[in-house]
């Protein structure tokens, strides 16, 4: 595809400026792309070196975190965060602990994440964080060390009405909690600085539950708009078992759905007759255990040992697959499974799982591809209703939280659709209308905003 001239020539010196930055250059080629022609129709962004902008972040920290072990050893990892843009509002986003994390990771999903909270219709800028530290076999006070350390830092930065940050990957209610407790502290303001909180010190209902019931919402609106169906009586395959990946397939469950394979790092399970949910909180939840006990916890089903690769999760035949567990876990080859096998739609709840080789091939393929700024914005739309509970000092009921939820599912689909029918290459190219519809909203802003 021949790119405009201006959108071209900004891609290149980006691509040589971000070298060594693999995900950061995916995001901003796959992002691009997207906007090729929008931009062809506004000069104006050229005039006013709009993409250059907005491509750059306003702010990027990285900074030392040192704490103590339990056998007293000092042990140092590296911190990020990047406060990409608040053209519509303060920056907002998740912190991520995984040993994978680096300056590419935390960038390419600040990038996203622009997008995704401009999606959501709230007045919320982007940004994101994290650290390479792995929650994975540490006790509970050395996470706790750890998070007052990493808060340590990151409190000069942010604030209610500059950044809020969230929990993402390793980042739960329980290092919500001990940031928290540590921002208070330090700074003696107890304010919603951040979102995701123990409904006890200003959480939101039905924020765990956001991002998979809002994944679902948005596949519900595409499924019946595009396709003429439902979940009702389809097969669903989810990667991950973590949050998002639970509650999309209660979600997708009660709407009718079988659910039949869940993964985790280690490996995934089968159950055609549908899996036993409670079993897999049961094992993730409350034990933070690994699912190959399911079959001996369910008495049924399967596990497979290997998550990804030619025997992995994705060459299960099913109608409906829903990406939940990392970014880059579906490539070419697992795309051709799944189509080969079936797929009639493929909802995003992961950030950036499947790889811009694999959605050309979804949607050249006619098959539904609904892209994670759209599809898994329920988690960041719910972390904006608790900031404005959190304004007014409010609680809102379950009812109250899922409702306005399900609305802004809604609207997301609907205007990312209005965007695919004028700008995408078919009806199943929501990745082109979905980054049109974000980005329209933020270039307006910063237009209107000088320089």
């Amino acid at each position: 595809m021949e790119l405009h001239k201006y959108t071209k020539e900004v891609l290149e010196k980006f691509l040589v400026a971000n070298k060594g930055l693999p995900e950061y250059q995916e995001a901003a080629t796959n992002i691009l792309t997207s906007l090729d022609k929008y931009i062809a129709e506004h000069p104006e962004f050229e005039e006013k070196s709009l993409l250059e902008r907005f491509l750059m972040p306003e702010r990027f920290i990285q900074f030392k975190v040192l704490w103590t072990d339990d056998s007293g050893k000092i042990q140092v990892n590296n911190g990020y965060r990047v406060q990409y843009n608040s053209a519509i509002g303060p920056y907002k986003g998740g912190l991520r602990f995984h040993p994978s994390v680096n300056e590419s990771i935390i960038k390419f999903l600040g990038l996203e994440q622009t997008l995704k909270n401009s999606l959501t219709t709230l007045n919320m800028g982007g940004g994101k964080g994290g650290s390479d530290f792995d929650p994975k076999g540490k006790s509970d006070n050395e996470i706790m060390r750890f998070c007052q350390s990493f808060m340590t830092e990151l409190y000069k930065y942010i604030g209610p009405n500059k950044d809020v940050p969230a929990g993402d990957i390793g980042v739960g209610g329980r290092e919500i909690g001990y940031f928290f407790g540590q921002y208070k502290r330090i700074t003696g303001d107890f304010s919603g600085v951040l979102t995701g909180k123990g409904l006890s010190f200003g959480g939101s209902l039905a924020r765990k539950e956001a991002t998979g019931y809002g994944l679902c919402y948005y596949a519900s609106e595409a499924l019946s708009t595009i396709l003429h169906t439902d979940f009702k009586g389809k097969k669903v395959v989810i990667s991950g078992s973590g949050n998002v990946a639970i509650y999309a397939a209660e979600k997708a469950t009660a709407l009718g759905a079988t659910v039949i394979a869940l993964s985790d790092s280690n490996g995934y399970i089968v159950d055609n007759n549908g899996i036993d949910l409670e079993v897999v909180k049961q094992i993730k939840e409350v034990e933070r255990g690994r699912l190959s006990s399911y079959v001996e916890r369910a008495g049924k089903g399967s596990y497979h040992a290997g998550t990804y690769g030619k025997e992995g999760i994705w060459s299960i035949p099913c109608g409906i697959a829903l990406p939940c567990a990392t970014q880059n876990e579906i490539g070419l080859d697992d795309a051709k499974a799944l189509v080969a096998h079936g797929v009639k739609a493929v909802f995003e709840g992961a950030n950036m799982p499947s790889s811009s080789e694999a959605i050309e091939y979804f949607i050249d393929h006619e098959v539904v591809f609904g892209p994670a700024k759209a599809a898994n914005a329920g988690g960041v739309a719910v972390s904006g209703l608790e900031m404005a509970q959190n304004s007014e000092r409010l609680s809102w009921s379950f009812e109250e939280v899922d409702e306005k939820l399900h609305a802004i599912m809604k609207e997301i689909f609907a205007n990312g659709y209005k965007h695919t029918l004028k700008y995408g290459k078919n009806v199943y190219d929501l990745k082109t209308g979905s980054d049109i519809a974000g980005f329209e909203k933020v270039a307006e802003a910063m237009l209107a905003q000088g320089i």
